[in-house]
């Protein structure tokens, strides 16, 4: 069984009247590089502050390496967050900046900043200056900053966000990288499904405060891929006739009413006629397939339905 190192249970957050996260379900188990995924203002940074401390939760509770309220407190040690971009002086190398936060969190090995900027490949910057680093370099610097103490978990708010392509793809391999050679979990927010699919295993999505659902990576992929969406009320009887009847062995049973088909060979017209003339009743074929951007809009777009 997967060990749980973040949970939320009911998770709510209120500004007066307004509520900025509302009974926000999620788990993140060890090992995960879990994706917030949300328009701006839809809630993902209020999770973010609230399970690293920088805010107070209104109602719920959340759970760290097991423990909850004043145990889990103790637990914030050993995660590493870039919510709010550290202020890096300009007139600093990465190197000089680092050591700045050092002192300022009582470090006192400074071989952990070489290493720091080891792995998000800021080692070879010698002595230039911050100011003059590229907007994808200074948000490496960010996760270095997040990553010093050695955490097990490390949290990153819209680390993405204004970049170009290059840096998109050098800040995904930093990510790959910490997860696979340090084990370090990362959970990272961002408003563009896409541009997290590359590297996130599993993603939760919320809008408007509320989260509207929490799915894995290969679950993601199936609800995108080309299919041949079955509505039946007797799905048990048409998936042995599938099979049997039709050689289809490439499906998945939704639930009670809905059958997907997979195989790309597979013709709706001749599903249909096969269930029919075996009493099996249909109450709608058809294809399905959509982006990611796609999927998104549609399930936001049902919420506020």
């Amino acid at each position: 069984m997967r060990e749980v190192i973040l949970k939320t249970t009911q998770l709510s957050k209120r500004y007066g009247n307004f509520t900025a996260l509302d009974n926000a379900d999620m788990t993140v188990y060890r090992g995960d590089i879990y994706g917030l995924i949300g328009r701006n203002g839809a809630g993902k940074t209020t999770v973010m502050k609230i399970v690293t401390g920088l805010t107070e939760q209104s109602s719920g509770e959340y759970e760290i390496f097991g423990k909850t309220g004043k145990a889990a407190e103790n637990e914030k040690r050993k995660i590493g967050c870039l919510i709010e971009n550290p202020a890096f002086f300009g007139n600093l190398t990465a190197y000089q900046n680092l050591r700045y936060y050092c002192y300022q969190k009582g470090i006192t090995d400074l071989k952990q900043i070489e290493e720091a900027l080891k792995l998000v490949q800021l080692s070879d910057v010698g002595n230039k200056k911050f100011r003059k680093f590229s907007l994808g370099m200074k948000q490496r610097l960010g996760i270095a900053f997040a990553v010093m103490d050695n955490p097990d978990l490390i949290i990153l708010d819209e680390p993405i966000n204004g970049l170009d392509p290059i840096g998109i793809s050098e800040l995904r391999d930093t990510f790959r990288r910490l997860n696979a050679e340090r084990g370090i979990t990362i959970v990272i927010s961002s408003h563009i499904l896409s541009e997290l699919y590359a590297v996130a295993t599993r993603f939760l999505i919320i809008d408007n405060g509320k989260v509207l659902k929490e799915v894995t990576k290969q679950e993601l992929d199936l609800e995108c891929s080309r299919c041949i969406v079955l509505k039946t009320n007797d799905t048990k009887r048409a998936a042995t006739l599938i099979e049997n009847k039709l050689n289809i062995s490439d499906y998945k049973v939704i639930d009670s009413g809905e059958i997907r088909i997979y195989d790309e060979s597979a013709k709706p017209d001749e599903i249909g006629r096969t269930l029919i003339q075996n009493d099996v009743t249909v109450s709608g074929i058809f294809e399905s397939g959509v982006s990611l951007e796609d999927y998104f809009k549609q399930l936001v777009g049902e919420a506020q339905s």
